[in-house]
């Protein structure tokens, strides 16, 4: 059987705050610890300067834990600013060291020297505060008396008050001993903005925020901006990446009040909302009010793109960041099921931009013109095991076949030969890792070996037979089964799948074979578009036919949108339209420079002129109808084209039978000439 195809299947998985917080009175910083401890806030702002960690020689203090709490500092009952609490737990490192004299001597030493044990514990901690565009350093002194010191044992905490911060910030917190006997602690800390508070009247960068909701109607996504008249503000969309800066993608200064309308396509989960004041050091508030929206979901998959890089990784582009699982299964032509290797291979984790409800969202065909054109391999997998040991099975639709075996199969029946090639390096090596490997075997030596002669014998007869009936019969008639052409189109709207529709039929009159998913809407159903222009694919072109790109304004948006990022195809796509399930074949053929002589390109007159069709597309012919239908005909019809009298009786056939359909989709009942406005990049045709 050919190559199955290797698929890659993702599947992911997906998160809050409205706060009622302490308030605290005066703008003096304090400090307090737990009871027992005596605590002091020795400078509230210090050069912070680590250094290195030092032995201890003896016990001491260290931080073990940082732990934060929100509350408001306030001047007035409605005057306040968000604060952050800071408690450091502290701990006992380390033990007394016993003096050298009085284990020397066995009697004590100086009396008035105090006893180690009976000794305090003392400690300077260093807090550390940075939040853009502040920085600051405070050292609280803390004091733990020796009833309470237990060796590796909390001995309570201390408690800040308290670090100013914006809202909406990140604050970055440190601390550690002065001299420092520990690695330091580091906590992050995000504040919420205005929106997440209840007592944003308290606080007075709050109270020209313009506040946003969103609503829904239809297709359609309103953002009403709920400001008072005439004030002016700041709005910006953006995607929110997980690694690196938000994404812009519109921003504009307006004034109140205003209602902004967004397509629902435009819509993704991490699509976020900016909003605040057009007034020095405001207040900028962000919402992202579109992660559990099916529809946002939707156009998610609809935007992901699955790339192989190398045969052990991949890419999956797609506007938002999330993490996701990639599974490796193969698949037999025929668009059977994904089925997962087995055993299987080790599941690699990949960080990729997509949702997936804890399902499959997406599989794509990672080898299917990685390998060059289809052959009549067969796939091994190879699973590894303690002392190097290993075992090989054929994977077929019935299973995976161990090898050696006397099963009934065809790889069981070829299995020693197979392994045989596997040892001498005939076999294609197309994954490894640690628990196992998969190979592509030739099996046409095999499968051509024992009729070879017979074969050859009758290429011969079927050779003369063939010389014998063109002698005797017409031209046209020897060749009426024609040749096959597989035209693919764009669903731009229903009036262009009519003139797609009677171009279809118009060319089945000709020795043409035509396969157009409109015949096959059953056919794909039961598939799916993408197997099922894989097949049409391979059987058009293993039969010398050529593939017929029929350009619509609507198919050039979408190559657009997978030759350059961001571009986005219009219109509404359904589940039959194979176009877009063929672009990730189609373009690596472009690509690659294996295009010319298997496909072709078209466009109709007065839709679309041909200088618009992108330039990859445009390395092969690329014929205007119905001007040049001869050209076009003739270029479907190689490599035995008709005579020119006749491909000019053919074209005018053509032509007739396509005119009622050009009439009715340029010029619609009710409506005076000249009909339809121009598509864009259309020309002057006739």
């Amino acid at each position: 059987m050919p190559v199955p195809w290797f698929l890659l299947s993702l599947a992911l998985g997906r998160s809050p705050i409205v706060l009622s917080l302490e308030r605290l009175v005066g703008p003096q910083d304090t400090t307090h610890c737990s009871p027992g401890l005596s605590c002091h806030l020795w400078d509230s702002d210090i050069l912070c300067l680590p250094g290195d960690i030092v032995p201890a020689p003896g016990p001491v203090l260290a931080p073990t834990h940082l732990q934060t709490e929100l509350v408001l500092r306030c001047r007035k009952e409605t005057y306040c600013d968000l604060c952050v609490r800071v408690a450091v737990h502290l701990a006992v490192h380390g033990h007394w060291e016993e003096p050298e004299d009085e284990e020397k001597f066995g009697g004590a030493a100086d009396s008035g020297v105090e006893e180690p044990r009976n000794a305090s514990l003392q400690a300077q901690v260093v807090l550390s505060f940075q939040a853009y565009p502040t920085a600051r350093c405070v050292l609280l002194e803390v004091q733990v008396p020796a009833a309470l010191v237990q060796f590796g044992q909390s001995v309570g905490s201390v408690v800040y008050d308290c670090f100013e911060a914006a809202l909406g910030s990140e604050v970055r917190i440190w601390s550690y001993t002065q001299p420092r006997y520990e690695k330091e602690l580091n906590l992050t800390q995000q504040l919420p903005d205005c929106r997440g508070l209840e007592v944003r009247n308290s606080i007075p960068s709050c109270w020209a925020l313009p506040w946003l909701n969103v609503s829904a109607d239809g297709d359609n996504v309103h953002l009403v901006l709920n400001v008072s008249e005439e004030q002016h503000f700041g709005l910006s969309l953006y995607w929110n990446q997980v690694q690196g800066p938000p994404k812009p993608r519109w921003h504009k200064n307006l004034t109140g009040p205003q209602i902004i309308t967004l397509n629902h396509t435009d819509l993704v989960p991490c699509l976020c909302i900016q909003v605040w004041p057009l007034e020095p050091d405001s207040v900028r508030t962000n919402i992202c009010p579109f992660r559990e929206d099916p529809r946002a979901h939707q156009n998610l998959w609809r935007a992901a793109r699955l790339r192989l890089l190398t045969l052990q990784s991949w890419l999956l582009d797609a506007p938002c960041s999330l993490p996701a699982e990639a599974a490796l299964c193969w698949q037999a032509p025929g668009g059977d099921p994904c089925q997962p290797l087995v055993p299987p291979l080790s599941w690699e984790n990949v960080t990729v931009d997509v949702n997936s409800w804890e399902k499959l969202q997406l599989q794509e065909c990672l080898w299917a013109d990685s390998l060059g054109p289809l052959k009549d391999d067969v796939l091994l997998l190879e699973t590894r095991g303690p002392q190097d040991n290993r075992s090989l099975c054929a994977l077929e639709p019935s299973g995976c076949t161990s090898l050696p075996s006397k099963a009934s199969t065809r790889a069981a029946r070829l299995g020693e030969y197979l392994l045989q090639d596997l040892q001498s390096g005939q076999c294609l090596q197309l994954w490894d890792d640690d628990l196992g490997a998969l190979w592509a075997c030739p099996m046409d030596k095999y499968i051509h070996k024992r009729w070879a002669l017979l074969w050859l014998a009758c290429l011969l007869f079927a050779a003369a037979l063939s010389l014998i009936l063109l002698l005797k019969k017409d031209h046209a008639k020897a060749a009426a089964r024609g040749r096959a052409a597989l035209l693919l189109y764009s669903a731009d709207d229903s009036g262009f799948e009519r003139l797609v529709g009677a171009l279809a039929s118009a060319l089945c009159q000709l020795p043409l074979r035509v396969a157009v998913d409109l015949w096959s809407r059953r056919e794909m159903s039961a598939q799916g578009p993408v197997a099922w222009f894989h097949a049409q694919r391979r059987q058009t072109l293993q039969e010398g036919g050529v593939v017929v790109l029929l350009f619509s304004p609507g198919a050039v948006a979408l190559c657009s949108e997978w030759l350059q990022e961001g571009v986005s195809a219009p219109g509404a796509h359904g589940p039959h339209d194979a176009f877009r399930a063929s672009l990730s074949c189609v373009l690596p053929d472009f690509l690659q420079g294996r295009a010319p002589g298997r496909y072709v390109g078209a466009c109709f007159d007065r839709l679309l002129h041909p200088d618009s069709v992108p330039a990859l597309f445009r390395t092969v012919p690329v014929f205007s109808l119905p001007s040049q239908l001869p050209d076009f005909l003739g270029a479907l019809q190689q490599p035995r084209a008709p005579r020119p009298g006749r491909l000019q009786e053919r074209a005018e056939q053509v032509s007739r039978a396509l005119q009622p359909a050009l009439d009715s989709y340029f010029h619609p009942p009710g409506t005076p000439a000249p009909g339809r406005g121009l598509g864009p990049g259309a020309g002057d045709g006739t």
